[in-house]
C-alpha cells in the first residue's frame, strides 16, 4: 500500500477516462485524488469525474511521464519516476503538473 506519504494520497498519478468520456484524477493506489483507502470505489457514486477542455492526444503525451499521447489512461510518473525520488524526477513532474494546471473543466 502507497498511503503513507502525502504524495501518494494527494498528488495525481494517473487520469483515467471513464465510459462517458469524463475523467477521474486518481492518487498511487488508484483511488481518487484524497481519497485515502485501499476499499473499491465506485467512481460514478462520488462528483469526481470531470470533461477537460484541451485534453487529447497532444496535451496527454505532454502530460505522461514517458510522452504516450493515448488519453484513455495517462500516467504522471511511474514507479522508476517517483518525484520525491530526486530532485530531477520532482521537477518534471512539477513541469507535468503546471500543464495539467492550466486545463479547464468544462460544467
Amino acid at each position: 500500500m502507497a498511503l503513507n506519504d502525502f504524495i501518494s494520497v494527494f498528488f495525481p498519478y494517473c487520469v483515467e477516462k471513464q465510459p462517458d468520456g469524463r475523467y477521474v484524477v486518481l492518487n498511487r493506489e488508484y483511488k481518487p485524488v484524497g481519497f485515502k483507502t485501499t476499499e473499491h470505489i465506485e467512481y460514478e457514486k462520488y462528483p469526481i469525474c470531470v470533461e477537460f477542455k484541451g485534453l487529447g492526444s497532444a496535451t496527454a503525451g505532454k502530460l505522461s511521464w514517458n510522452g504516450d499521447s493515448s488519453t484513455d489512461k495517462i500516467y504522471l510518473y511511474n514507479d522508476g519516476c517517483v518525484p520525491t525520488k530526486s530532485p530531477e524526477h520532482m521537477k518534471n513532474y512539477l513541469k507535468r503538473l503546471e500543464i495539467f494546471a492550466k486545463l479547464k473543466v468544462v460544467h
